[in-house]
C-alpha cells in the first residue's frame, strides 16, 4: 500500500509540475514604467515559454506607449496610479487570484525559458518562493555596468546574514515565483525599490522554503533605461533594512541599542564613580548627570523590546492562523 500511495503521490506531484511549466495557473507579473523599447518582447517570450499562463502588465504612470503595446501584444494591462514599484506589486498582490505567482522586470533583462525552472520547486512542494539568482553563475557581473549595483547588492546580502542568519545569493533580483500562501499573507509595506529586499526579509523570517535558481542575466538593450538611482535607492534599501530588523526583531534591536547606550553611560560613570570612592566628592557632575540619563534609556530601549517582542509573537501567531486559512482554502477549491 505504501509503495502504491508513494507512486500515486509522485505521479500527481509530476502532473502538477507538468502542468504549472505549461502556465497553468500561473499569473505572470510585471510591473512597468516607461519600458516601451522591450516590453513587447517580454510578454511575448512569457507567453511562448508559459502558453496557459495569464501575462499581465501593471502600468505605473508610464509617459510612453507602454501600456498600448502590451495590450496590443497579448497581455492584461492594469494601471497603478501610485508612483514606484513597491506600490505596483501591492496592487498584484492583492488584485490577481492564481495558483503560482512569477514577477519578472519589464526591462528584458530576466530570460523567459528560466521561468519553468522557477515554478517547478513550487508545484512540487519544495519551496514556497524561488529567486532568480543572477550572482552565483557570475553572469550579473558579467554584464552589469553599474559597479556600485553589485556593491549594494553584496552590501544587503550581508547584512541580511548577519541579522536573519539567512545568506541570499540575490538579493535584489526582480525575477521571483512565488505561492499562492506567500503572496496572500504578505502584507507590502515598501512604495518603491525597497520591495525585493522586504519580500526577501519576509521570507527568511516567516520562515517560508525559499530556493536560489540560477539564471542568466542580460544588461538592458540599448535605448532602455534604468528606474534605479544607485544612491537614493540605496538609502531606502538600507533605512527598510533597518525598519525591518526594529519590526521584526524588536528584542535584538532594541537590546543591542540598550547595550550601546550602557557602554557609553559606563564610559563616562565609571570615572565618575572611581573619583568618588577616592575622594568622596564628584566633580564632574554634568558626566554623572549624563551617564544615569544614558543607563536609564538603555533600562528603557530593553523594556521597549521585551514589550515590542511580545507584540510581534502575537502577529506572528495571527499570521500563521491566516497562512492556514489560505490554504485551507486553496484544498477546497
Amino acid at each position: 500500500m505504501t509503495d502504491i500511495a508513494t507512486i500515486s503521490n509522485a505521479t500527481a506531484t509530476r502532473a502538477a509540475v507538468d502542468a504549472a511549466c505549461r502556465g497553468e495557473g500561473v499569473a505572470v507579473l510585471v510591473p512597468c514604467y516607461n519600458e516601451a523599447v522591450t516590453i513587447a518582447k517580454v510578454v511575448d517570450d512569457f507567453r511562448a515559454a508559459l502558453p496557459e499562463a495569464t501575462v499581465y502588465v501593471y502600468d505605473n504612470n508610464s509617459t510612453d506607449d507602454t501600456a498600448a503595446i502590451a495590450a496590443a501584444h497579448g497581455a492584461v494591462v492594469r494601471r497603478e496610479t501610485r508612483q514606484g514599484k513597491g506600490n505596483v506589486v501591492r496592487s498584484m498582490f492583492r488584485d490577481i487570484d492564481a495558483e503560482y505567482y512569477l514577477m519578472v522586470d519589464g526591462d528584458d533583462t530576466y530570460p523567459a525559458e528560466a521561468a519553468t525552472l522557477l515554478l517547478a520547486p513550487l508545484a512540487a512542494d519544495e519551496a514556497d518562493m524561488t529567486v532568480g539568482d543572477r550572482i552565483s553563475n557570475g553572469a550579473y557581473g558579467k554584464e552589469n555596468e553599474r559597479p556600485f549595483h553589485n556593491f549594494g547588492n553584496n552590501l544587503v546580502r550581508r547584512l541580511i546574514r548577519l541579522i536573519y542568519g539567512y545568506a541570499f545569493e540575490d538579493v535584489m533580483t526582480g525575477y521571483r515565483a512565488f505561492s499562492r500562501a506567500f503572496v496572500k499573507t504578505m502584507p507590502v509595506m515598501s512604495g518603491g525599490f525597497q520591495i525585493e529586499t522586504e519580500i526577501s526579509i519576509w521570507a527568511v523570517d516567516r520562515r517560508w522554503r525559499v530556493a536560489d535558481v540560477p539564471i542568466d542575466y542580460r544588461d538592458r538593450p540599448a535605448g532602455s533605461e534604468s528606474k534605479l538611482s544607485t544612491f537614493t535607492d540605496g538609502a531606502l534599501v538600507l533605512a527598510a533594512i533597518a525598519s525591518l530588523f526594529r519590526d521584526y526583531k524588536p528584542m535584538a534591536f532594541f537590546g543591542w541599542m540598550g547595550v550601546l547606550l550602557a557602554l557609553v553611560g559606563l564610559a563616562f560613570g565609571v570615572p565618575v564613580i572611581g573619583e568618588y570612592l577616592d575622594t568622596g566628592f564628584v566633580s564632574k557632575l554634568p558626566s554623572a548627570v549624563l551617564a544615569v540619563a544614558l543607563m536609564l534609556i538603555a533600562a528603557l530601549s530593553w523594556t521597549a523590546g521585551l514589550i515590542l517582542d511580545t507584540v510581534a509573537k502575537s502577529h506572528r501567531r495571527q499570521w500563521e492562523m491566516s497562512v492556514y486559512r489560505v490554504m485551507e482554502a486553496d484544498a477546497e477549491r
